[in-house]
């Protein structure tokens, strides 16, 4: 009897215990199950923002287009329509992009307007538009500008406001059916002096030289800024032409182009050495120099200024 009396407690506390470690497993269960639903849920979500990561990538991979280059040149000034005889032009074009180059430009000035017809080397474009690719989409078709087929050639014919200076552009790709922004500089650097309404500089003419040697202070823009030339340099003038001696502060340089002709350079003295013509005083002159000291050889555009106060006769 005595043996029962204490069984019954016992019993009463291994139950008490057994139903406690009941809660807790259930306890356990139901935390471990929101824990991975928690798992669940944050894995989605973070499935669906990597989703949507990619297509975004994609859309920006699917509108790529080639790096932008460097367009325009040292020292550059605007010229105007007011700036230009009326006349028809040869000039260059710069584009932003190497997936559209133009490879000739017809410059036509009338009536204090200037237009361009450019021909491409390409015919991937079905569309031009003056303006960002932005506002070519959101404008009226009205406003693009068709090209004419010459000689198997795309030549769009599109107004310039000004020479020297960047202007927008967007092309409408005829395969992607999709607008393309490029930056253009419609160059007026290579026109004559006679072309424009006024005067480009000093004249030779208006310094009234004699036939001699004389030096003369030149200062060089563009580059890096590492290199420089020899200042005062020598000046020959002669049959009422003007020649520069100009010595480089490198021996790196192989040749220069000036008013699109190119001279090679003679190498004396650790120095790349130039004889090329002055057209002007007084104003900047821009010219080609091809260095050699890069991997591979590059021109670069430099700007020489010739100072005619400086004028002394050896």
């Amino acid at each position: 009897m005595k043996i029962k009396k204490r069984f019954i407690p016992i019993f009463l506390l291994a139950c008490l215990s057994l139903a406690a470690c009941a809660d807790k497993g259930d306890s356990k269960s139901s935390s471990s199950e929101s824990s991975v639903s928690d798992s669940s849920s944050a894995n989605s979500s973070a499935a669906d923002n990597s989703a949507a990561d990619s297509s975004s990538d994609a859309g920006e991979a699917q509108h790529a287009t080639a790096a932008e280059q460097e367009i325009g040149f040292p020292g550059m000034v605007p010229i105007y329509p007011g700036g230009v005889k009326d006349g028809e032009y040869d000039i260059k074009v710069d584009s932003s992009s190497s997936m559209f180059k133009i490879t000739a430009c017809k410059l036509t000035v009338s009536a204090g307007e200037m237009t361009a017809a450019m021909t491409m080397s390409g015919t991937g474009y079905e569309y031009l538009f003056m303006g960002s690719e932005q506002d070519a989409a959101a404008s009226d078709e009205s406003h693009y500008i068709k090209y004419e087929e010459k000689d198997g050639a795309h030549v769009f014919t599109v107004p310039v406001a000004a020479l020297n200076q960047e202007i927008e552009c967007a092309a409408f790709s005829t395969k992607k059916q999709e607008w393309y922004g490029r930056r253009l500089v419609f160059r007026g650097d290579g026109l004559s002096a006679d072309a424009l309404t006024e005067s480009k500089g000093t004249s030779l003419d208006s310094l009234k030289l004699e036939d001699g040697n004389y030096t003369m202070d030149v200062a060089l823009e563009g580059g890096s800024g590492k290199a420089g030339v020899d200042s005062p340099c020598n000046i020959t003038v002669k049959d009422g032409k003007a020649t520069a001696l100009l010595v480089w502060s490198s021996d790196k340089y192989d040749y220069m182009i000036v008013d699109d002709k190119k001279y090679d350079a003679v190498i004396k003295d650790g120095a790349s050495t130039f004889e090329i013509p002055v057209s002007a005083f007084d104003t900047d002159l821009h010219v080609k120099a091809d260095t050699t000291a890069m991997s591979t050889p590059h021109e670069i555009e430099y700007a020489l200024y010739f100072d005619s106060a400086t004028l002394d006769k050896e």
